[in-house]
């Protein structure tokens, strides 16, 4: 069972509570598909860019590629951040993860020999900003598959599953949902759970900060995750329409 959750967080949530999600879709005009997604303070926009062609190891093989880019700009934070250092090793593990992610749940032969590239820019951070990316890129996504079918350059979407992502974090001996950056930045362990709405797993990580942590705990923060990301996975089959799977 999860515990202390009926104590309340600095802004007043439960430690089983998601902060506030809005998904606003059409973010950029020429995109294939766009949303900004803002949770909470953090706000992420994910744009999507379709174009013809595959890395040279996927040539040849009738199916496409889907890869991301993840960057900070410069004054996301409280002091400004470097456009070198905002693309730099973090920016990097945070993409592969963003395209992993998206791809676990996309049937690659259904593209074509095209590339997806999802740009993720945070204009706001202030915690959870790689789980809002991976939850706004599949909304992203989703919307410029809608648009290339309604072109005929697709003849179905090649998205199989929903995905989406959140943070839980151990603070002070407690397990939160969705962490902030004041929450993140004392937790002793921090885990990003990236689910399938039907709760299947794509990608566990959980780090102890000088802690360990033990089984008990790890399956209390899947529990809390998988509660915060039915109530994503609804968010994003409304904005949508209820066209998704």
């Amino acid at each position: 069972m999860l515990r202390g959750i009926s104590v309340k967080r600095d802004d007043g949530r439960h430690y089983d509570e998601m902060r506030n999600v809005i998904i606003t879709p059409g973010a950029q005009q020429y995109a294939e598909g766009s949303v900004i997604i803002e949770t909470g303070n953090t706000k992420v926009l994910c744009a999507v860019s379709v174009e013809e062609g595959v890395p040279a190891f996927l040539k040849g093989q009738d199916k496409g590629w889907v890869t991301a880019e993840y960057s900070m700009l410069p004054r996301s934070t409280h002091t400004r951040i470097s456009r070198s250092r905002s693309s730099g090793g973090r920016a990097k593990e945070i993409q592969r993860l963003i395209g992993r992610s998206i791809r676990a749940v996309t049937d690659l032969s259904l593209l074509g020999e095209k590339t997806v590239t999802i740009d993720c820019d945070v204009l706001q951070a202030d915690g959870g900003t790689r789980t809002a990316a991976i939850t706004g890129s599949y909304v992203a996504f989703e919307l410029a598959c809608l648009e290339l079918i309604s072109r005929g350059d697709l003849a179905q979407s090649p998205l199989q599953y929903p995905v989406a992502a959140t943070s839980v974090g151990l603070v002070g001996g407690k397990l939160m949902l969705d962490l902030s950056y004041e929450e993140d930045s004392s937790a002793d362990v921090d885990f990003n759970v990236v689910m399938t709405r039907s709760g299947e797993f794509v990608e566990i990580q959980a780090t102890g900060e000088e802690f360990v942590f033990g089984h008990d705990h790890l399956i209390e923060a899947l529990s809390l995750a998988q509660k915060g990301i039915r109530s994503l996975s609804l968010l994003q089959s409304q904005v949508l329409g209820n066209n998704d799977k």
